[in-house]
């Protein structure tokens, strides 16, 4: 899925601010360099003038600033890397984790986007490449969890 889209829809979901997605990107790396004028190029849509693609680089570190502002920074653990390659996996793991979700919640934001997952389903998408039963995350499947968190989190 374009990195654009998934960070479009999460600032819709979350309403949060262009400034806020530049303090959440910092939060992962204070070193990482963004602007909110960065940011708005990437909101637009792609016919739109000003668009910017998003990089890979830029959308992992708001997962990982999301993470750390969800659920607080393990002082104990020294900072994790930030992944330079994202994909649909990635991405489901990343806002996994930030928004605390087991398996019954993510069939139910699933559900809410009126696709159907079993529990198997679901974990398999968690697994490593190399496993037997991984399955990847095809572009339809995060839509429809991210249309399906969306409605979840905007009750």
């Amino acid at each position: 899925m374009i990195n654009n889209d998934v960070l479009r829809s999460l600032r819709y979901s979350m309403d949060l601010a262009d400034g806020h997605v530049v303090s959440l990107c910092q939060l992962a790396d204070p070193a990482f360099s963004v602007t909110t004028d960065e940011v708005k190029g990437w909101l637009h849509r792609e016919d739109e003038p000003g668009h910017l693609p998003c990089p890979d680089a830029a959308l992992a570190h708001f997962l990982d600033g999301l993470i750390i502002h969800l659920r607080g920074r393990d002082e104990s653990q020294p900072l994790r890397p930030v992944e330079t390659r994202l994909d649909n996996n990635l991405i489901l793991k990343k806002l996994r984790v930030a928004f605390q979700l087991r398996d019954v919640d993510l069939m139910e934001i699933f559900a809410a986007a009126g696709f159907r997952a079993s529990k198997s389903e679901v974990g398999a998408l968690f697994r490593q490449p190399g496993h037997a039963n991984y399955r990847r995350c095809l572009d339809q499947m995060l839509r429809n969890f991210l249309k399906g968190l969306s409605l979840r989190l905007r009750r």
